[in-house]
């Protein structure tokens, strides 16, 4: 029993002591396993942390990161990506590059107040800014005329976005909303030097007269700015800068291009159309002393009217002649007659860019029988979309204006500002077409007609023969040396900043 049992004691602790060497082995197996995984889990969860971090880091780069993340390649496809979703559903905004500021010694400021409508005051806006950066001196915001015929309240950034116009231009002078406080103070104590500039001046003008002017005083004010800056014979850079204030930096505000915009859409949605702008509007009557198919009544209001304004100096006018020297707006009557003369389909949408027409719909009767399809803003729109601009005549003319530089052809009968501007702005836009009505001639022709002179045939054939070459095609400004007044209008043909191979393709 005692062998038994100490064999079965050396068995056991044979086996034991296998046990206990099986059992240790065992641990340093199992630790070394354990040590493995924790070291195979540490480097997968910090492959995973990092490739996280890569990938939200190039997410976040391409959105508003540094140009090194930008660099980065991505293994994610945009289909593949979550950020493909957002990508299409919202729109990409490019950022806005401003031009960088100009750097100049500045000799002093600037304030103008320009005079007349909206065109007459925009093509002074374009001057005034020329003038100021080349005498190197800060522009003052230009106050708006709220004086005249029409007392329009509207202040600049009413009509036109202001911002835009400073920024746009910040390579070329400095801009600002309102003077320094301390120059602001002598403005309000009225001891600011103001005058009219001489009209028609070139640009030796202002840097001999008046900047010396602007030097001595620090602030001058130019109290008249329409035509100050002549037609012909300045600098290349002149011309060009004028240019660009007028096509690029007078921008109109969102609202007014909006609606612009509305307006043309629903134009085009019923096929062609033209912008007649048809300037027999009381204001315009009166000034010209044109009364041309007014009976009695009319006559003595548009004279009243005249007298009423000082400075519309001419008082005394013969009606006949100034027509017969082709100095009056066509009258609504011979405005039908001349489109029909010309063959403008009577299909077509004719957009009267006006104001009230004098005489209103008797005047009109004969020109909506020959085009029935007469539409004006206010046809189109509802009174709420024009609400806001009622009793402001200048952004009603924006909105105009806008229109007829859209339109298929555009026909001023007269040419007053608008007409002239337009003009120039659609030959830069490419010589679209515009009919340009020889008026002396034209007036011959209708009397003639209207007496039995000539038949409607001979009629017609000499209004188009005579209008082939007056639709807006490539053309150099006259140039009549001493007598700026005659002269074509830089804003209408600014052909310093024309490009004449697009008058070649669309004046057809």
């Amino acid at each position: 029993m005692c062998s038994v049992e100490g064999k079965g004691r050396k068995g056991g602790m044979g086996m034991g002591m296998g046990i206990v060497k099986g059992g240790g082995g065992g641990e340093r197996v199992g630790k070394l396993k354990s040590s493995r995984m924790k070291l195979w889990i540490i480097r997968a969860t910090t492959s995973v942390l990092l490739w996280t971090c890569v990938v939200q880091l190039t997410a976040v780069g391409e959105t508003w990161g540094p140009r090194v993340l930008k660099g980065w390649p991505s293994c994610f496809t945009h289909q593949d990506s979550s950020f493909s979703v957002i990508e299409d559903t919202v729109p990409s905004v490019p950022a806005r590059v401003l031009p960088p500021k100009r750097v100049y010694k500045n000799n002093g400021y600037l304030m103008v107040s320009c005079n007349g409508g909206l065109n007459q005051m925009r093509a002074a806006i374009c001057d005034m800014v020329t003038i100021a950066r080349y005498l190197n001196v800060t522009l003052i915001v230009p106050e708006l005329d709220k004086t005249s015929f029409w007392a329009d309240p509207s202040e600049f950034q009413d009509i036109f976005d202001v911002d835009h116009f400073i920024t746009s231009l910040r390579d070329e002078v400095r801009i600002l909303k309102e003077l320094p406080p301390r120059l602001k103070r002598r403005v309000k104590m009225g001891t600011v030097y103001s005058m009219p500039p001489i009209s028609w001046s070139d640009i030796s003008y202002y840097r001999n007269q008046i900047l010396p002017l602007i030097q001595k005083y620090k602030v001058v004010h130019l109290n008249r700015t329409d035509t100050r800056l002549a037609n012909n014979g300045q600098p290349l850079d002149v011309q060009k800068l004028r240019c660009r204030v007028n096509f690029s930096s007078l921008r109109f505000t969102s609202q007014i291009e909006d609606l612009g915009k509305r307006v043309i859409k629903l134009l085009r949605q019923n096929g062609p159309f033209i912008v007649l702008h048809l300037r027999y509007e009381m204001d315009m009557l009166a000034f010209s002393g044109c009364t041309q198919g007014c009976n009695n009544e009319e006559v003595e209001e548009l004279t009243r009217m005249r007298y009423a304004y000082p400075w519309w100096k001419e008082k005394i006018i013969n009606s006949d002649l100034k027509r017969k020297d082709g100095l009056c707006p066509l009258t609504p009557e011979e405005t039908a007659l001349i489109l029909r003369a010309l063959e403008i389909d009577n299909s077509y949408q004719i957009y009267i860019a006006a104001g009230e027409i004098y005489g209103g719909t008797r005047r009109m009767a004969s020109l909506a029988a020959a085009y029935p399809r007469l539409v004006r803003k206010e046809t189109l729109l509802e009174p709420s979309d024009l609400g806001f601009f009622q009793n402001h005549s200048s952004q009603m003319a924006a909105l105009d204006y806008l229109v007829s530089l859209e339109s298929d052809i555009f026909i001023p009968t007269y040419d007053g500002n608008m007409a002239k501007v337009v003009e120039g702005h659609r030959r830069f836009l490419g010589y679209k077409q515009t009919i340009l009505l020889d008026r002396s001639l034209l007036v011959d022709l209708i009397d003639q007609y209207n007496s039995g002179s000539l038949s409607w045939n001979e009629f017609s054939n000499a209004v188009k023969e005579s209008h082939a070459s007056r639709k807006g095609q490539p053309t150099q400004r006259l140039l009549i040396p001493d007598r700026p007044k005659e002269e074509d209008y830089f804003y209408a043909n600014p052909e310093e900043c024309l490009q004449p191979s697009h008058g070649q393709l669309s004046s057809t």
